[in-house]
């Protein structure tokens, strides 16, 4: 996850758009971005998404019609959305929303390999969860 940087632009609007399913965030250096629900559940800095370590990241699948049901958040540098799968232990940082909503092309595009090299379809549902028990999810 991308960490506090000093000089990230820090936002001065949050909107979500419970229709089209995204954040419209509006940042301190004029940018503007719409992020879909969608790719911030693929892209959930959680360890139930990114795993423990360089390798041990969880494809995710079957997302494209999740919604955000609560964004609460995290000091003056966070929020954390309620996902309706029930997906909540994800802190999204201003700079990892900038990464987001900045490099949207590359993530989707990054996605749509790794599903391919998987063999997987983008509205696949999750397979069930295995015996991991880290207690960090």
């Amino acid at each position: 996850m991308a960490g506090l940087d000093k000089n990230t632009p820090t936002p001065q609007s949050i909107t979500l758009h419970q229709q089209s399913r995204v954040l419209e965030i509006g940042f301190s250096d004029g940018n503007e971005y719409r992020i879909p629900f969608e790719l911030m559940r693929v892209y959930s800095p959680s360890a139930e998404v990114q795993g423990h370590g360089k390798g041990q990241e969880v494809l995710q699948t079957g997302k494209r019609e999740v919604g955000i049901v609560a964004l609460e958040p995290v000091g003056n540098y966070a929020v954390q959305p309620m996902f309706s799968d029930g997906h909540n232990s994800g802190i999204f940082s201003w700079d990892y929303l900038y990464f987001l909503g900045s490099k949207q092309t590359e993530l989707w595009d990054d996605y749509t390999q790794r599903l391919a090299a998987a063999g997987m379809e983008r509205d696949a549902p999750m397979p069930e969860k295995g015996g991991h028990a880290c207690g960090s999810h």
